[in-house]
């Protein structure tokens, strides 16, 4: 999980969250916290790379949305942009991002570091967007672990695919649910039930969420999809590179060289 903290600690529970509480919780946390998140890791996401998670797979080197030199000229929609940093590098390779973010904040961010592309401040599950206006969607670890109802999400990225368009997501790695969120020693011990998907919820003192995020299983992950009318193409689990000695959150050398903590679906629209 990648909450970050705040000057007033909320407190950290487990119940239920719907759709409508889980939107306006996270609208305002990425809202308020957008200054904190990209000095800390704009760093390493850069202005203009395609990095998958915290483990630092790159597109460059994945091609989970195909060849390079393939992008060119593509309709491409980046679901829970931040500051749009992989969109920009879409534009590199000639592509025509649509850079998507439900936090106002977040796409300020984006256009300080510049964007040639549209930015669309907007809610995941309610796509402003005609059927069949993109080729690819991608989101990295937007707004799919954040959301109550990700089928919404997901009918609504076919919707606006045309036939044979692809879309690929990255999450939080289901397994990690069952352990503490800490990067260290005492992160490698199961604390919790895999099969528990009561949501985490950060909540203020008079029991107002003020951050959510939701656990699906694997398995409910590859439900998700296929009842969504997509079809799985693929599902990547990335090793924890030699080269990445840094830790964010909960992600750190030591947990990933044993337990992966990132899971990326490849789908595709027939």
């Amino acid at each position: 999980m990648i909450q970050e903290s705040e000057a007033s600690e909320p407190e950290a529970t487990r119940r239920d969250a719907d759709v409508t509480e889980s939107s306006r919780a996270n609208r305002g946390w990425w809202d308020r916290n957008a200054d904190e998140y990209q000095v800390e890791h704009g760093t390493f996401l850069g202005d203009d790379r395609f990095v998958w998670g915290p483990e630092g797979l790159d597109e460059v080197e994945a091609e989970l949305l195909g060849p390079p030199e393939e992008l060119k000229g593509r309709d491409v929609l980046e679901i829970g942009a931040g500051a749009a940093q992989c969109s920009r590098w879409l534009t590199a390779q000639g592509a025509r991002p649509v850079a998507l973010d439900i936090s106002h904040r977040q796409l300020q961010h984006a256009l300080r570091i510049g964007a040639s592309f549209p930015l669309v401040c907007a809610d995941a599950g309610a796509l402003p967007f005609a059927d069949g206006s993109f080729d690819l969607a991608c989101s990295a670890y937007g707004a799919l672990p954040f959301v109550a109802d990700p089928r919404q999400v997901l009918r609504e990225v076919r919707r606006v695919l045309r036939p044979g368009g692809r879309l690929v997501f990255s999450v939080t790695h289901p397994i990690r649910w069952a352990f503490p969120d800490e990067p260290g020693p005492e992160g490698l011990s199961v604390s919790a039930s895999y099969f528990d998907r009561t949501p985490y919820v950060e909540q203020d003192e008079e029991g107002r969420a003020v951050y959510v995020e939701h656990h699906r299983t694997l398995g409910d992950r590859v439900r998700d999809v296929v009842a969504s009318g997509l079809r799985l193409v693929d599902l990547v689990e990335p090793e924890w590179p030699a080269w990445n000695t840094s830790e964010w959150g909960g992600w750190s050398p030591l947990r990933g060289n044993l337990i992966p903590g990132t899971a990326i679906f490849v789908c595709e629209r027939d």
